[in-house]
């Protein structure tokens, strides 16, 4: 799932080029790629550490990525002569839109003292679906295929080890709602023993049932019924 960030801003600034003077620098030493200083802040100019940020080569696809450190900063080289769209990886890709950061080519012997500075400001998301978590019809055990978003949950959670969620179970309108609120906090204890099975510290993961009571879809069709019926992950 991707998530667009519609409130981020970036700003890019771009450092001189300087010139090796003959004599003075090896071809061997020439720096071939521009050195990048990025932080990540909230609006609040909080920062962000523990984030992956991504830079995507819009030549050849190729990406680049930093971790950020307690002040929210990384250091790191990229190719010139290249644009990066610049993204957040969250428990899915998040996206920044229309942020490119351009590092033009050099020649000859030119290359790039200075860093590249990159200010991010973010906004994380808050909740997310664990897409293609399902469980067996009118029951709480997990199919097979739903482990493997939730082992992707796992290593969300072990990078952001500071994180606390809730897991919501929700279901579709079908059937009595009482058994229906019943199935959905099952759901979520399903969810969450796992969890825990893999290492989680059991402080910070609960489990909530919703039932039907918070659609997200019209539950006059099939199709919204099974976007009704979802696990959702709310960061505490």
């Amino acid at each position: 799932m991707k998530q667009k960030i519609l409130s981020s801003l970036i700003v890019l600034l771009m450092p001189f080029i300087v010139f090796c003077q003959n004599g003075t620098v090896q071809d061997a030493n020439i720096p071939k790629d521009a050195p990048v200083n990025v932080k990540l802040t909230d609006f609040k100019n909080n920062v962000l550490n523990n984030e992956i940020v991504i830079f995507k080569s819009k030549l050849n696809g190729k990406e680049y990525q930093g971790l950020t450190d307690s002040l929210g900063k990384f250091s790191f080289r990229l190719p010139v002569g290249d644009k990066y769209e610049i993204y957040i990886l969250g428990f899915k890709d998040s996206t920044l839109n229309d942020n490119v950061l351009t590092i033009p080519p050099t020649t000859g012997k030119a290359y790039y003292k200075n860093p590249f500075i990159v200010d991010i400001q973010h906004m994380p998301a808050k909740s997310f679906i664990l897409e293609d978590c399902n469980f067996e019809t009118g029951k709480a055990d997990l199919k097979e295929e739903s482990y493997k978003v939730i082992d992707e949950l796992v290593a969300y959670l072990n990078r952001k080890d500071d994180e606390r969620i809730e897991l919501g179970g929700h279901t579709d309108n079908v059937g009595n709602a009482k058994k229906n609120q019943i199935l959905s906090e099952a759901r979520a204890n399903t969810v969450r023993t796992y969890l825990l099975s893999k290492g989680i510290d059991p402080n910070r993961v609960t489990a909530k049932g919703y039932g039907l009571s918070k659609p997200i879809a019209s539950n006059k069709t099939a199709e919204g019924r099974a976007q009704n019926r979802r696990t959702e992950v709310t960061i505490l």
